[in-house]
Order: structure tokens, then C-alpha cells, then sequence
């Protein structure tokens, strides 16, 4: 596969990565909390975050794989500038955080909400909005270091 497709993916990928982090932090959460009672904010929360979720599984893989592949494509991680692997590290701590989130955090929110446990629902939902505010900024970050590093 071409460097000019594989960036292209790569990019689509981050770009609903982050951007649907965005749009859940600045626009479906505040509209939410704004609009319906505690219980079914939670439920509608956790169904948006459940759809997202699906999305971000295959936009980390894809990030990883693409990233990589144009990693070997350039020769290597000895081959290739510094923003390159500034980029793979924040991601690694970014996908580290999903995982956590995704395996830990969304897991004890769905079985609150089935369970109607609103208090801890909305303890676990705030966790996730703090992790999710945390990794968009890290996924602005790595746009920072993707542009900014061309400079230098």
C-alpha cells in the first residue's frame, strides 16, 4: 500500500478519534445535562458512548497499523524524525487510557445503568468525561507535534 494511502487512513482515523471526542465533550454532553433528567442523560450517555466506542476500536487499530506500516516504510523508527516518535508515544499513553476507560470505567457505568445505580452512574460517567478531556487533549497534542514538528 502507498505512504499517500496509508496517511490517509491514518489521518481519518485520528480525525474521528478526536473529533468525536470533541463533539462529545463540547457538544453532546453539555446538551444532555442541559435537556434530560439524571436517568435517562446516563442511559443516553452510555448508548452515544457505546456507538463511539465501536468506531474507536477500529480507528485506534487503524492508527496503529498504518502508523507503523508508514514507520517501516521510511525505514524505521532510526530513519524517521522526532515528531514521528512523539506521536507514537502520546499515542501509546492515549490508547492506554482507552483501554482503561473501555475495559474499566464504561464497564462499571454500563452495569450501573442496567442496574438503575444512578449515583455511581454518574460517578463513573464523570470518570470518563476527565479521561476522555485528558486524551482529547493529548490527541491535540499529537496534531500539535504532527504540524508543528515539520518546522523543526
Amino acid at each position: 500500500m502507498s505512504y499517500v494511502i496509508l496517511l490517509f487512513i491514518h489521518l481519518l482515523a485520528a480525525a474521528f478519534w478526536v473529533g468525536g471526542m470533541a463533539t462529545l465533550h463540547f457538544a453532546v454532553r453539555p446538551a444532555a445535562v442541559a435537556t434530560l433528567e439524571p436517568p435517562l442523560r446516563l442511559r443516553t450517555m452510555a448508548a452515544a458512548l457505546r456507538r463511539f466506542f465501536v468506531g474507536v476500536d477500529a480507528a485506534v487499530t487503524l492508527l496503529f497499523a498504518t502508523g507503523v506500516a508508514m514507520i517501516l516504510l521510511a525505514g524505521g523508527f532510526r530513519a524517521v524524525h522526532w515528531r514521528i516518535e512523539a506521536m507514537m508515544g502520546i499515542a501509546l499513553m492515549m490508547a492506554g487510557i482507552y483501554v482503561y476507560i473501555r475495559a474499566s470505567v464504561f464497564r462499571a457505568l454500563r452495569r450501573a445503568v442496567e442496574e438503575s445505580a444512578w449515583p455511581v452512574a454518574a460517578g463513573r460517567l464523570d470518570m470518563v468525561r476527565k479521561l476522555v478531556s485528558l486524551n482529547l487533549a493529548l490527541g491535540v497534542a499529537v496534531f500539535g507535534v504532527a504540524i508543528l514538528g515539520r518546522a523543526g
